[in-house]
């Protein structure tokens, strides 16, 4: 008979005393409110598979799959709950400050007639990595700064391990520029540092074509010796309108979550895949930071080219001036896609229990936004 009019369409369970006690664990770990996720479900599985109450379970034999996490659920009443999203407060006169900006960027944009390649965006946005277990939750801490150019280019990424020192012999993949902060900041010798190893190294730059930068109101943005800085380098620094980064930064409109969906993933894959440690009292060890470094630069290299140039003209900074590409603010379609991706990844959202009517939360990231300040203070850059 087809599948689907078999009487128990899933399978019967293989392991059926481990599953009983996995399902009891998800459910007082639901109780207790801590993170359950897909992830956590099969490493606790893999656990407890070498524990000599389920002898039968064979480590050879079992290997907690993606496939046997969904029918575990399906066999428990466990099902996917999405976190409800939340957005950042706008601003009262949200359209004044919009329409000043967009005003800033056309006048400058006419006066120099900047090239695609030269118009960019940067922006710091904090990581962490959350490794939930039955007992503790651990992680590792950075900020990581993203920049790209409107032509669909992607600057190489900068990471800032919270930490005193990098390890002396430990190698990095090359592409990404790491740096140490005890306290994982972005300051101002850390933004002079990206202007002058990042920004100044974009293509055009050598011949000190006018270019003009776009990021938020950061205190290191707007000290005096970063201006001073940027217009060595002939570059007008447009600074968005505190409050107003999750609509005009391209970073945040577009580029970020996807980049953090591929950078999770990544992560996922790693802890089951059997590669993660456990420290001796039996938690799990985070990864080692030239490991992150390399995720992050796969997670950037693998962000399309047309997404990021689709982020610029959303935001109101790249479209023609002639006005034929006014419609791409409302453009959704790279959002649509994002989305689409989000619903597909094993992590992207927590356990819920059908039986119960309760879901646990996940921990979310950490946003990084400016101070709420006047248009003037970008007028005059």
């Amino acid at each position: 008979m087809p599948r689907s009019k078999k009487k128990c369409p899933t399978r019967c369970a293989s392991f059926p005393e481990l599953e009983k006690d996995l399902n009891n664990w998800v459910v007082e770990c639901r109780q207790n409110g801590h993170i359950v996720t897909r992830t956590g479900i099969r490493l606790r599985a893999l656990q407890m598979s070498k524990d000599d109450k389920y002898k039968s379970v064979k480590p050879s034999m079992f290997v907690a799959s993606a496939g046997w996490c969904t029918r575990f659920m399906n066999r428990h009443g466990l099902c996917l709950c999405q976190r409800t999203k939340i957005a950042q407060k706008l601003p009262r006169d949200l359209e004044e400050k919009i329409e000043s900006f967009q005003r800033f960027i056309i006048k400058y944009r006419k006066e120099y007639a900047f090239e695609l390649s030269q118009i960019g965006n940067m922006g710091e946005t904090p990581m962490t990595f959350d490794l939930p277990s039955n007992r503790t939750v651990t992680g590792v801490g950075k900020r990581t700064v993203l920049s790209c150019l409107a032509n669909g280019s992607k600057l190489p990424p900068v990471v800032i391990f919270k930490r005193r020192t990098l390890p002396k012999n430990m190698q990095f993949p090359a592409g990404v520029i790491i740096r140490a902060h005890e306290k994982g900041w972005m300051d101002e010798n850390g933004t002079i540092e990206w202007l002058e190893k990042v920004w100044n190294k974009r293509p055009g730059a050598f011949f000190k074509k006018p270019a003009m930068l776009v990021w938020d109101m950061f205190r290191a943005h707007k000290t005096d010796e970063v201006k001073n800085v940027a217009k060595n380098m002939k570059t007008t620094l447009a600074v968005i309108p505190g409050g107003l980064t999750s609509v005009l930064q391209p970073l945040d409109v577009c580029l970020n979550k996807p980049f953090k969906d591929r950078l999770r993933k990544m992560w996922s894959e790693w802890m089951c895949s059997g590669m993660a440690k456990l420290t001796k009292g039996g938690n799990l060890m985070k990864p080692e930071i030239n490991l992150v470094a390399q995720w992050i630069k796969d997670a950037w290299v693998s962000i399309p080219s047309e997404m990021v140039e689709k982020s610029f003209r959303k935001c109101c900074i790249s479209n023609a001036l002639d006005g034929s590409e006014d419609d791409a603010i409302f453009d959704d379609t790279t959002e649509a896609a994002d989305e689409k991706e989000s619903e597909s990844e094993d992590d992207a959202a927590n356990i819920y229990d059908d039986n119960a009517g309760a879901a646990v939360t996940e921990a979310e990231f950490n946003e990084l936004f400016g101070e709420s300040e006047t248009d003037s203070d970008f007028e005059g850059f």
